[in-house]
Parts: structure tokens; sequence; C-alpha cells
């Protein structure tokens, strides 16, 4: 049995929960979760890859087990998101890593990855979006709306993205069998979505989500030019973020390998031993990055 550890820490006098599995010496892979689950949502991935990696998978602030902060205490953003995981990685002495990012795990791995290129040595996306492709329009409509005007109709508008219908939705649409998903992983995070006041925590993040999208550039260019390794896995069946998002990887990193599987959003649920596997075959191109110095090339 693989022994993933359960872990806090002080940030800024914010505690941050964390899952941590593998040995000290093996490459950091770090796993950023997104909406609106948490670090459980690696619950099955993190023993499949101890060992290959050393694997990191800290909850977001509002989500999961780490601290949750009243609306009026803290500027749920995804700037300051990313600021405490920065302080997180600082604070466990972690200063090169390969990022894992899903769904809002992407413009917070972007964030950390345009804020110090040498740091981020590898890519694995599984629907972490980082193109204009990867967007349906008709289920993002409501959040561009709600983004470019706070108005109670707008917020109106995306507040349903917190009732159950929603969150069941976005862990059974686009798996062939959804018997093969558990539903406590989303009474899970449905238990959590209740606790007062983090309502209005996702609804803020809901409004500031279109400010991810004039990053895009500077992360294409990033790619461009670090020629980091690049892993896209993803549900082709996915309706949240779209398939072509995965494809287009390839236009900034020729040789981001793209695996596209049966699968939806939440696509651990279903694949994850495609997934893992995937991930494991990858690591030779994880330690070439690591190996090389930090600079303008990753590899």
């Amino acid at each position: 049995m693989v022994a993933v550890h359960h872990r806090t820490v002080d940030v800024d006098g914010l505690t941050v929960f964390y899952r941590e599995a593998g040995p000290s010496d093996a490459p950091v892979l770090l796993l950023l979760h997104g909406y609106p689950t948490s670090s459980h949502m690696f619950r099955h991935l993190i023993p499949a890859l101890a060992g290959p990696y050393r694997v990191i998978a800290p909850d977001h602030i509002g989500f999961g087990r780490s601290s949750a902060p009243s609306t009026e205490d803290f500027t749920y953003t995804f700037d300051n998101l990313t600021e405490v995981t920065r302080g997180f990685l600082d604070r466990l002495g972690v200063e090169r890593y390969a990022i894992y990012v899903q769904d809002y795990g992407a413009p917070i791995g972007w964030r950390l990855a345009l804020a110090s290129p040498e740091s981020v040595t590898a890519v694995v996306s599984q629907s972490g979006n980082a193109y204009e492709d990867g967007f349906d329009q008709e289920f993002w409509k409501p959040i561009w709306a709600f983004g470019a005007e706070r108005t109670p109709e707008n917020e109106a508008g995306v507040r349903g993205a917190l009732d159950r219908e929603a969150i069941e939705w976005q862990y059974t649409h686009g798996v062939p069998d959804p018997s093969l998903i558990d539903p406590d992983a989303w009474e899970h995070d449905l238990a959590l979505l209740a606790r007062p006041g983090i309502d209005r925590a996702q609804v803020a993040l809901f409004g500031d989500y279109a400010g991810n999208r004039p990053l895009y550039p500077a992360v294409h260019e990033w790619l461009r030019s670090s020629r980091v390794p690049v892993l896209a896995v993803w549900g082709r069946n996915d309706e949240i973020f779209l398939a072509a998002g995965a494809e287009a990887f390839r236009r900034d990193a020729p040789d981001a390998e793209i695996t596209l599987l049966d699968g939806g959003h939440f696509l651990l649920e279903s694949h994850l031993d495609e997934v893992a596997t995937a991930i494991v075959k990858f690591r030779p191109r994880v330690l070439e990055a690591l190996e090389a110095p930090p600079g303008p090339s990753q590899r």
C-alpha cells in the first residue's frame, strides 16, 4: 500500500491542506484541481503515480480542507489563489516541478509558469484550458456575461453552477457508462460547497474567470520559447472544455502528446488507469526537462 500523507501548512495565516506521496528525490508533480472539487479528485491518482513522481496536491483556498475565509477577509481571484500556491511551494522548498492542471488548476498553473518560467519543467493538462478553441461557447456564455457586468441578473445566471444537478452533471456528462462514477465524489463536493459563505467565494471566482483569457498569448509564447514538454490527456466528450482545446497545444508545443479518451470532464473518475499510464510514460520527458539547466529551453 502506498503511503499517502495528509498535511497542512500555514501560508500567510491561511491553512493549506495537501496530499503528498512518493520519494523525496523523485521529480515533483504538482496536482492543481478544478471546480468544484479539491485534492480529493486525485485520491486514486496519487498512489498510482507515487514512486515515479513525488506527488503534491494542495486544496485551493476556499476549497476542500484549506482555509475558506469570507469574501470580506479574502479577495477570491485567480491571482490571489496563485499567490497562495506560490507561498505553499516556498514553504515546502519546492523550486522546480511539473504541473498537472485541470479546470481551475490551469489558470493557476499558467500564472506560476509566467511568474517563474524556469520553475515549471513540464505540463500535464487534463481539461486544463489554454486556448479559445477549448471553450464551449454555450456553456460559458453566462460566465462571460457575469464577468463583463456583475448585475444581479447575471449573477443568477452563474449561481446555477452551484446546484446539485449541475455538480452531478459535471461528473457524468460524456461518460458512456455513468455507473463507473462514484457518487461520493460529487456528494463530497456538495457538502463542502454548502458551508456558510462558500457560495459567495465561488461566485467571485466565476466573475474573475474571464480575466484568465488575456493571459493566453503569454502562455503560448512561454510554450514556444521554453519548449516545455506537454501532455494533454482529455475527455473527448467534455462539454465544458472541448477536445479542440487539447489539440490546440500543438500550435505552440509541436511535440505535445495528445491523448483523447472516451470520457468527460472528470476523466479520473472513469479512466484512471489510462491517465496514470500516460503520465508514467511521460516521465522520461519530465526527467529530461528537469535535468536541463533552467533557462529559455527546457529540453
